[in-house]
């Protein structure tokens, strides 16, 4: 008769048991994505993501956590593994609003939903998450990470993108940040926001926008910017380096072709968009 205590020879605890032995020491990444409501094309940014990432072989869960996205499954409380939805080849899909604050614990801490994610999606090796500020300074309050923000080309998107490097630099810590984007090639306002973002963020928050790319919202079928190509090669280089996880020679800040460099002349005389 078997012990019902005994822990040898276990049963799987969850479908997704299996999964997590036979994943187990792979590398993961969580790629932290400041939600923005003035980006009409959020979505689009997040399919753009997890499209390049799965043709490079990975397997790319996106963790929905803003306020504007579907609710949760009634499960999700209950067995997380159960509401992670495959929707494309490499690519699996978790609706999340508002899942981030059950997980809050008695030090302003949400870091507890990132180990469930990663639990319930053992096969993932990049995780996008993608949540207003105020949920992922609670989620990263004890991880390092650089936060992507998404903009667009007009004012109150790129005001909303400062708000949220505000807040998580104020809140966590986080000191460098990427944007991306989302706006046609052609477009004239492109370079000048990139710029007077990335001043602002150095010259009233202390703090750097390292890596600028473009999402062209009508581009899908077209192969990444070698801007948009490095900005993922550098966050899923963060873990395996410290400090400013910068690599060895990596110039001080790179974007798109044209854009101006913080410090230089040409930075200087950018246009103020707040």
């Amino acid at each position: 008769m078997r012990d019902f205590y005994a822990t040898s020879d276990r049963l799987p605890l969850d479908q997704a048991d299996g999964l997590r032995r036979l994943f187990a020491g792979r590398r993961r990444h969580v790629l932290p994505l400041a939600a923005n409501p003035h980006v009409a094309f959020s979505g689009v940014v997040l399919d753009r993501l997890a499209a390049l990432l799965a043709a490079q072989g990975r397997e790319v869960l996106v963790v929905d956590a803003a306020a504007s996205s579907p609710p949760p499954h009634e499960l999700a409380h209950v067995e997380l593994a159960t509401c992670v939805e495959p929707i494309a080849p490499r690519v699996a899909y978790l609706p999340a609003r508002g899942l981030p604050k059950a997980y809050v614990d008695t030090r302003g801490s949400a870091g507890g939903f990132i180990d469930a994610v990663l639990l319930a999606a053992p096969q993932a090796e990049v995780v996008l998450l993608h949540a207003d500020a105020a949920d992922l300074a609670r989620l990263f309050k004890h991880r390092a990470a650089r936060p992507l923000l998404i903009g667009a080309d007009h004012p109150e998107s790129i005001k909303h993108a400062y708000a949220s490097a505000k807040l998580l630099a104020a809140r966590c810590g986080l000191m460098t940040f990427d944007l991306l984007l989302a706006a046609p090639p052609q477009s004239p306002r492109a370079a000048s926001i990139a710029a007077s973002l990335g001043g602002c963020i150095e010259n009233f928050l202390g703090a750097m926008l390292r890596h600028s790319a473009l999402v062209d919202p009508a581009g899908g079928g077209e192969p990444a910017s070698p801007a948009l190509d490095s900005l993922l090669a550098e966050q899923l280089a963060l873990d395996e380096l410290t400090g400013a996880a910068r690599r060895p020679g990596a110039p001080p800040h790179q974007g798109l072709p044209g854009w101006p460099l913080p410090g230089s002349e040409q930075e200087a005389h950018r246009p103020a968009f707040l």
